[in-house]
């Protein structure tokens, strides 16, 4: 229903005998303020666990009329009340609320724990029926059942959890008002750690205090959801304390690797956990300590990629694997150009902090790189028959050639940008990626001459020709450790000066003009699946076809 009929239902006219006039009273605004009071004054308990969820979800239906519009909401009844008058006094305690509840990760109470305990002595047989009909009528829409064995979905998760975290989500993508900003999305772009001593500034009176130790660990547990994952994005995106806290930590590859593992298993994921998973890398990578840092983390026996057994590769290696990964799904599957753009950049800023890449790592750089220019061939023979071809039918209207050339072009591009990054930066800590680019040093010869990469090419084709030339003076017959070891030696004795430096690679994320075209539908994407998942599993349709026909 539309906010005006939602409005009739809380409103009341009070008509006194022999009175004319009548004043309409709005109860709206007084429920949505017991709600929050529910949520942030009642401590968490077993006996007090299904009226917070309530409480919670309650305010995300309020909210849901969002659901109902095809346009954004930018004029809305329930967020004036929610971001003005008697609300707003509770910002910040309901964010810290909704983020702790995140935290805890609290399942759902036993199946006998209830909110009216049967009473047999006084209570009466009405109270008795009546408290075990809400009891049970109350689990049916809470927690998946009555008395029955929960879900594995919900097994797996907490409800409280989950939709304190939509909730949150949801306020935090409410539109400004046109007078004030959002406060909610005020509130989580200013929080700071609970061991943080400095003042608050006077500007932002939404500001509060959390344990970023605590909302590290869950963040970096709860990474399979794409409500966790769009959670991580914006506190990196907008909180600045929190990004600082997360590039200050020596435990990194605990958030970096759920994240690897989206990206890795993009088949199975839809295109916006995708998105969310590769901004939260560019935004890492910004930070050249970050691009450092996870070179110097050694992993173990990594079980998920299934391409080839890892016993042993640095968090940076993986990084770049996955990445690569990605690009080549991308290449033979959706080709979208802004999924390329940001896994290229992600792989330019962390170019000159490359460390003793892994071999494999290197060969899927230079694989990438051969796939690309086999592209470019491909596309070029095809732009030449085409043109052909029209010379002797003039009807025949002329394929976009031109336009998957720039694109490849531009692409390859890069990869030259990214190579040539490493070897002008990071040489003589690389000497597997020299090695994989003398072994297929032929791809590179069609480059030399092409006019887009000439001069990016210099240094690459020094590099060859210095190498190449020092292991003809080695003789034939080289075993792949004595190859390695003379290119060590050739690093130390290559000149710096003789490469050509180029500006650095460096790119920063940056939120579309319009960042709410794109959140608001996502989010409330996620709280549709997330009903669905929690309110409509076989047991709740038996329940509610026999109850309501």
């Amino acid at each position: 229903m539309s906010e005006e009929e939602l409005q009739l239902h809380f409103t009341y006219e009070e008509k006194t005998p022999g009175s004319y006039g009548t004043e309409c009273e709005d109860l709206i605004e007084e429920l949505l303020c017991c709600l929050i009071q529910l949520i942030v004054e009642i401590p968490l308990l077993d006996i007090t666990y299904s009226i917070s969820l309530e409480a919670v979800t309650t305010l995300v239906v309020f909210l849901s009329c969002q659901l109902f519009h095809k346009e954004i909401l930018r004029e809305s009844l329930i967020h004036k009340y929610l971001m003005h008058g008697r609300c707003l006094p509770y910002t910040s305690r309901l964010v810290k609320t909704l983020l702790y509840n995140f935290i805890r990760q609290e399942r759902s109470p036993p199946p006998g724990t209830h909110i009216f305990q049967q009473q047999t002595d006084g209570g009466g047989l009405l109270y008795g029926i009546a408290s075990g009909v809400a009891t049970g009528l109350w689990t049916v829409f809470t927690l998946g059942g009555v008395g029955s064995k929960p879900t594995p979905q919900l097994e797996q998760c907490s409800p409280l959890a989950n939709q304190s975290l939509l909730l949150l989500l949801v306020l935090a993508n409410l539109t400004d008002a046109p007078d004030t900003p959002n406060p909610y999305r005020q509130a989580i772009m200013s929080f700071k750690n609970t061991q943080d001593s400095s003042a608050f500034s006077s500007s932002n009176p939404h500001a509060f205090q959390i344990n970023f130790n605590s909302l590290y660990t869950a963040l970096c547990e709860q990474q399979r959801s794409d409500q966790a994952t769009l959670l991580l994005y914006m506190l990196l995106h907008q909180n600045g304390n929190v990004r600082t806290y997360v590039l200050a930590r020596t435990d990194i590859e605990n958030l970096v690797l759920p994240i690897l593992e989206i990206l890795y298993h993009v088949e199975e994921r839809n295109s916006h956990h995708v998105y969310m998973a590769l901004i939260i890398l560019l935004i890492l990578t910004e930070d050249d300590g970050f691009n450092r840092s996870i070179h110097e983390v050694i992993l173990k026996n990594i079980t998920w990629y299934a391409e080839r057994v890892l016993t042993e590769i640095s968090l940076g290696s993986l990084l770049i694997l996955v990445v690569i990964r990605t690009i080549q799904y991308n290449m033979t599957r959706t080709r979208d150009k802004y999924l390329h753009t940001n896994c290229l950049a992600a792989l330019a800023n962390m170019s000159a902090q490359f460390r003793s890449l892994h071999q494999y790592a290197a060969q899927r750089i230079i694989s990438l790189f051969s796939l690309l220019s086999k592209k470019h061939n491909k596309v070029l023979e095809q732009a030449t028959q085409s043109l052909r071809g029209s010379l002797d039918s003039n009807d025949t209207p002329l394929p976009d050639y031109a336009q998957d050339l720039n694109v490849i072009e531009e692409v390859i591009r890069m990869m030259l940008e990214i190579i040539n990054s490493c070897l002008t930066n990071s040489l003589h800590h690389n000497p597997n990626l020299v090695y994989a680019l003398l072994y297929k040093r032929d791809l590179f010869e069609q480059f030399r001459t092409h006019p887009s990469f000439q001069d990016i090419m210099q240094n690459i084709d020094l590099v060859i020709s210095f190498f190449s030339s020092r292991l003809e003076q080695a003789g034939a017959e080289l075993s792949v450790e004595r190859v390695l070891e003379i290119i060590k030696q050739g690093a130390l004795a290559l000149p710096k000066d003789r490469l050509r430096k180029f500006p650095e690679l460096k790119f920063k994320y940056v939120e579309e003009e319009q960042p709410e075209e794109f959140f608001i539908p996502y989010v409330w994407s996620l709280v549709y699946n997330s009903a669905v998942a929690l309110y409509w599993n076989p047991r709740n349709i038996q329940l509610f076809t026999m109850d309501s026909g």
